[in-house]
């Protein structure tokens, strides 16, 4: 598996190419597998990537818990763990994530990029938007109204 990943990373991923892994990378020594992975790497922290490795691994660009970017004037947010809300959710900003292993669904803002959910390959940006596309509308409550809470009786 861990091969398959690889070649499947390098044929996307080009040498000049930054690349976000969005958690759990290695249950094992990190620079033994980055060091055969085209272009620069991002972690994003998942709850498999244990201080030791992170703290040992040379072969990291960054490591990030969450991490936001911005592509051609969209905002993408990037965490394992999905979320309800995030930063300017509400004006269109896109949430990639990992953790769930396609058991949490997305919707039209929202989508599991995890490599078991897209064949053990990474996923573009522009994919993971064609996938978005066809998932339910993001529903966005006002989080500047407060909200109703029932009384106790």
């Amino acid at each position: 598996m861990d091969s398959i990943i690889i070649l499947n990373w390098n044929k996307i991923v080009n040498p000049c190419d930054t690349g976000y892994i969005i958690g759990d990378f290695a249950f094992d020594d990190h620079d033994k597998y980055l060091h055969r992975m085209n272009g620069t790497k991002v972690l994003i922290v998942g709850n498999h990537d244990h201080t030791k490795r992170r703290k040992k691994a040379t072969g990291w660009s960054e490591i990030e818990h969450l991490k936001r970017i911005e592509v051609d004037g969209e905002y993408v947010i990037l965490c394992h763990y999905a979320m309800r809300t995030w930063y300017k959710s509400h004006r269109g900003a896109l949430h990639l994530y990992g953790h769930s292993h396609g058991n949490l669904p997305g919707d039209s803002q929202s989508c599991d990029v995890g490599v078991d959910c897209w064949n053990f390959k990474p996923v573009t940006l522009a994919e993971a938007k064609l996938r978005m596309a066809t998932f339910p509308q993001r529903v966005e409550l006002d989080h500047h109204k407060p909200g109703k809470v029932d009384d106790e009786e």
